[in-house]
């Protein structure tokens, strides 16, 4: 394709662009919101009171109290989000399937717990309560794994400048996204190259750097200094030294600009993808192929990603991503204006402090409001210390006889009312949170725990908001994920995922190769719902299964004792329950277990066919001996054609009594059959319950119960047999003593 603007703009041009865009955003209101992000982290950590008016309460001998509800309110909505964890499913669309909907489950259950997501997200919610704003960003990571895998980090929201344009919450919308931090020469010498580096330096000793906000500086003067360098001895620079570069601001911009992109094309249903960029020729041919699809071109926006320190670009190249990396949570949000709930706890709280600071004052001046005392009156201390311990308990004063004794000075009121003021000001902060009393565990004891229950389930309801946006942020991410995995995880692998407590890892394979060229598991065709919902923690869970289980135990059901003790917090609840199963014979069987039945198995099968072939081969020998009684019976009998066609009548009637009782010989075959795996089954269950209760005596069983199994069969098979040839004897007998009578027929006849 031929180059766009941006591919022909000097590396200056570059560098200039991405800074003059930084300086847009940080000053279109983010400048505004580090102070007041960093305001409402000190007053969540308890620091809430400006240095200016501590000093000066101090110098008036007056208390600069911190009542820090803050923090408790907080800490409440953050436990009722550690007691809830995201669960994602995946529902099967277009070209998908329910089974390859649960491979992308179990695959995101590794990836979740690879990142440690559950900390990573009680961490970012954190950041959103207290500073308005918490990020996410999801990415590939080649460190440890050559193909890459999904990467997930925590950025800090004072480090994301955010489009000054935007006003939706989905990132899908905005036009740019910006993180800006500070990075050591040392730092960037690693990681982008010691000739960029040395670009910067060279910058720093022209000032032709931007200021201070890109490079920070320091400078040292003949002996007298405004920042020292750590390990060079006093008196000791060089030129080199006189300006020292402590960090400089790396800028990394995502934008969309316009450009011609490939699509991928379904004709059965017409849906469009996006042609990964990392995607070689041969690859899109494949895959083109493969499914069936078409490629086309048309103008879109892309996102290119630029980084760069002052003047010096470090990296400028379309982004691989297909999506800004950026996934914000933003606990309250109002078209474009993001906020959290510490902002506006902080007016209540600083009445709450101001007021119990001057209540406090008030009491400490009424506990010692003074002395009215004649001048040179007092005998055993003077007026300086009777100023100092004045309000002492068990005080005695001396006056001189003759003078007037000292009084002490009535003290001021306290004015009516403060007190309510300060309950107020608490009060306030719990409306204005939505957090009450029940939720922070203050009810009175009086309080009937239904009413409890019932005014933690409207608490709840207040902090609905954050919660679901939570939620709403968790399916962004979740679907940032699905396309790096469809995206990258196009070769074969494995993955070990470990759940429920047990030992042993299940086994997850994708994208393996069959015979015929297709793959099995092929994770990056079909499309999937992401549905995201809240189910309690582990901890939380398990103690709700445990106590469910046991009710419905309670309840007459029948819940197996294995999966009680798996719900339990028992330490090894998983070998107890094993052992449980293998006393009540309900363990499934080992490998050589299975493979022991499976030769006791053939054994049996190996002697049933031998009795098999041994009946049919006395079965032959009857047909033979009765097909020479009837020729003989034949050739007695063949005197004129009237006999003969007597003859072939009764041997019509003996024809079908020999069908008769084949007919019954077939059914007694039948029923000693059923029988006989009657008895196999009883044989493999007398094998299984020896196997789990008594492993010495496993093989003298097994022969046992295969030596009982075979010899029930071949009692069955000779039954039959006897059956058998009991039936070809009397059809026999009876096409004789035809053949005798019509012979007797003919002969008086004669």
């Amino acid at each position: 394709m031929a180059k766009t603007p941006y591919d022909q703009l000097e590396d200056w041009e570059v560098a200039d662009t991405n800074w003059r865009r930084y300086v847009r955003a940080r000053d279109s209101g983010h400048l505004d919101y580090v102070e007041m992000a960093k305001k409402c982290d000190e007053y969540y950590r308890g620091n809430q009171w400006d240095e200016y008016d501590r000093q000066k309460l101090e110098s008036e001998g007056r208390p600069a109290l911190t009542i820090n509800a803050i923090l408790s309110t907080v800490n409440s909505v953050l436990g009722e989000q550690s007691s809830t964890r995201a669960m994602v499913d995946f529902k099967p669309k277009r070209e998908g399937s329910q089974e390859m909907a649960t491979i992308f489950k179990k695959l995101y259950a590794v990836i979740h717990d690879q990142n440690d997501l559950d900390r990573k997200e009680s961490q970012v919610f954190a950041d959103g309560l207290i500073q308005d704003r918490g990020f996410f960003e999801v990415k590939m990571d080649f460190n440890e794994n050559v193909e890459g895998e999904v990467s997930v980090t925590v950025e800090d929201p004072l480090d994301i400048y955010l489009d000054p344009d935007a006003k939706d919450y989905d990132p899908s919308s905005w036009n740019e996204v910006i993180k800006s931090r500070w990075l050591s020469l040392n730092e960037v010498k690693m990681i982008y190259g010691e000739e960029r580096a040395n670009k910067l330096s060279g910058l720093v000793q022209s000032d032709a750097h931007y200021g201070m906000d890109s490079i920070y500086v320091t400078e040292q003067r003949f002996g007298s200094t405004s920042d020292t360098i750590a390990g060079s001895p006093e008196g000791e620079y060089s030129e080199l030294d006189r300006k020292q570069i402590r960090r400089v601001r790396i800028i990394e911009r995502q934008y969309k600009v316009p450009y011609k992109c490939e699509y991928f094309i379904n004709p059965k249903y017409g849906d469009v993808a996006l042609v990964p960029t990392t995607w070689s020729e041969a690859q899109k041919t494949t895959h083109e192929q493969r499914y069936g699809l078409m490629r086309t071109v048309k103008e879109d926006m892309k996102i290119r990603y630029t980084v760069s320190s002052d003047k010096v670009v470090l990296h400028d190249d379309w982004s691989i991503y297909p999506f800004f990396t950026i996934v914000p949570y933003f606990p309250y949000f109002r078209r474009g204006r993001p906020f959290g709930m510490v902002r506006n706890l902080i007016s209540p709280q600083e009445q709450l402090n101001k007021i119990s600071s001057q209540e406090l004052h008030v009491v400490n001046t009424t506990a010692n409001s003074g002395w009215i005392v004649e001048n040179a009156s007092l005998a055993n201390m003077g007026t300086d210390e009777l100023e100092q311990r004045g309000a002492e308990t068990g005080l005695i004063l001396e006056f001189h006889k003759g003078a007037a004794p000292p009084m002490k000075i009535p003290a001021n009121q306290i004015p009516t009312g403060l007190d309510r003021i300060s309950t107020k000001a608490a009060i306030n902060i719990k409306e204005i949170s939505g957090i009450s009393d029940a939720m922070l565990g203050y009810d009175s004891p009086e309080v009937s725990g239904v009413a409890i229950e019932a005014k933690q389930a409207r608490g709840k309801a207040q902090i609905q908001v954050p919660l679901e946006n939570l939620n709403r942020t968790r399916r962004i991410m979740a679907e940032r994920i699905v396309k790096l995995v469809q995206t990258w995880y196009d070769n074969p692998r494995i993955f070990f995922m470990t759940q429920g407590g047990t030992e042993t890892p299940e086994v997850i394979e994708i994208n393996q190769s069959l015979p015929d060229g297709s793959k099995l598991y092929d994770i990056t065709v079909g499309e999937y719902d992401i549905a995201v919902s809240s189910q309690p923690s582990r901890d939380v869970y398990e103690d709700s299964q445990f106590a469910e289980a046991m009710a419905l135990r309670a309840a007459q059901v029948v819940i197996p004792d294995d999966t009680i003790i798996e719900y339990s917090h028992l330490e090894d609840k998983m070998q107890i329950a094993e052992r449980v199963r293998e006393m009540t014979g309900t363990s499934p069987p080992t490998p050589e277990q299975q493979e022991q039945s499976q030769v006791l198995q053939q054994l049996q099968l190996q002697q049933i066919q031998l009795n098999l072939e041994t009946l049919a081969t006395g079965i032959d020998k009857m047909k033979s001996e009765m097909a020479v009684n009837m020729a003989k019976a034949y050739t007695e009998v063949r005197s004129d054609e009237m006999q003969e066609h007597k003859l072939k009548e009764k041997m019509i009637d003996v024809a079908m009594s020999e069908a008769d009782n084949k007919t019954k010989l077939l059914q007694t075959m039948v029923n000693a059959g059923q029988r006989a795996d009657e008895k196999e089954l009883e044989s493999k269950t007398r094998v299984e319950t020896a196997l789990i209760r008594n492993t010495d005596n496993l093989q003298r069983v097994k022969l046992d119960a295969a030596k009982s199994a075979v010899d029930a069969k071949v009692d069955i098979m000779k039954e039959a047999n006897k059956s058998e040839i009991e039936a070809n004897k009397v059809a026999a007998q009876i096409l004789t003593e035809g053949m005798k009578q019509s012979s007797r027929n003919q002969t008086k006849g004669d």
